[in-house]
């Protein structure tokens, strides 16, 4: 891909990212105004949790939340401190400036595409995901069980990284470093792992997986994302 091409490409996919991160509200837990008897879910990340391209109702929270009704279990409407872009740094400000309030019976964790799509190190990214994670048990009462984190979805199958012409092989191995990092400190740490990149690589084949601009989940394709995630979900409520 000649150097042009990568910048064309480049400025056009910032600019999609500013434009959907303006129009997106930041639910903080102290918006939420859930009865003491029910549950309560904790979401962290960026657009692959806000509903970027489909809408917050039909997010990653709030597509979990209805599967968990279903199953029987009481849950409250989802704490969310998403937007569109975020990187950890920019997540963990925000938590800094407005930190959940008391404790949450489940907390998902799903950050790091931005930081891979800017370039940032791994060892920044590390860093920064350790404290993400640390901040995340202590939201789930300490109970690292009942803290979920899912992998970075793979974002070069998308009609749209194929339309600016970035390579798909160079974005999928730098995922796949990132979410390396991410499962390392998982496992060190004792939490849940989802892994939802193979599904996000379904979408190359699959057009029905993506939304309509072309780079974010459809709601199909986060449904598949919530199946893989429940039996570990509500393994954890079980046995909280």
């Amino acid at each position: 891909m000649s150097l042009h091409r990568y910048w064309f490409g480049l400025i056009i996919l910032l600019l999609l990212i500013s434009a959907c991160s303006t129009g997106l509200e930041v639910l903080s837990p102290s918006q939420s105004h859930n009865d003491p008897s029910e549950l309560r879910y904790l979401a962290l990340g960026d657009s692959y949790t806000v509903g970027e391209g489909i809408g917050m109702k039909k997010s990653l929270p709030y597509q979990l939340v209805d599967a968990l009704l279903k199953e029987g279990y009481s849950f409250g409407e989802p704490s969310v401190i998403a937007r569109t872009g975020w990187t950890t740094d920019e997540l963990l400000r925000a938590i800094e400036e407005n930190p959940p309030q008391g404790s949450f019976d489940l907390v998902t964790l799903l950050i790091g595409v931005n930081n891979q799509f800017r370039g940032y190190s791994p060892e920044t990214y590390r860093s920064e995901f350790k404290e993400l994670l640390n901040l995340s048990i202590q939201y789930a009462g300490n109970n690292p069980a009942c803290v979920i984190v899912l992998s970075i979805p793979d974002w070069g199958v998308t009609p749209f990284a194929r339309l600016v012409g970035f390579e798909r092989g160079q974005i999928a191995l730098q995922i796949d470093r990132f979410n390396r990092i991410n499962r390392e400190e998982s496992d060190l740490a004792g939490v849940g792992y989802v892994d939802i990149t193979a599904i996000s690589r379904q979408a190359a084949d699959e057009p029905s997986l993506i939304a309509g601009d072309g780079l974010h989940p459809s709601p199909t394709m986060i449904q598949a994302w919530v199946e893989q995630a429940l039996p570990q979900v509500k393994a954890c409520l079980i046995n909280p």
